[in-house]
């Protein structure tokens, strides 16, 4: 049996702040936004090329805003990805090399952090 992870809640204060960093400056595609009751607005985005999406919306996640730390992003490439970001107005990190692979890190706008790994050669 195959278990695959597709949808990870992301706590947010303003949801169309959000849209419009997740969309308009990291590049996500916007699959999904639909206010279902006055209680709930479900807002799904997918990165490019991922498996998994992110929601974002009311009435969606019961943890605070801002409390989502690490979430990561695999790219081929870090430097087009830190090039991609910083060219859109994302506030990036430098590029940091480690044993374990090549990283930018970010933030969204309620402190949500994202690092984005190239990973190492293998073999």
């Amino acid at each position: 049996m195959d278990w695959k992870l597709e949808l990870v809640p992301v706590p947010v204060t303003d949801i169309d702040r959000a849209i419009a960093f997740y969309v308009e400056k990291v590049g996500f595609h916007l699959d999904h936004d639909h206010t279902v009751s006055d209680e709930i607005r479900f807002v799904q985005m997918t990165p490019p090329g991922s498996a998994c999406s992110i929601a974002i919306g009311r009435g969606i996640a019961d943890s605070s805003p801002g409390s989502m730390r690490g979430l990561q992003l695999v790219v081929s490439n870090i430097e087009d990805a830190h090039a991609h970001l910083a060219g859109r107005g994302v506030e990036v990190s430098h590029v940091q090399d480690f044993p374990w692979g090549r990283f930018v890190f970010f933030s969204d706008p309620d402190g949500n952090t994202w690092s984005v790994q190239q990973l190492p050669p293998r073999g």
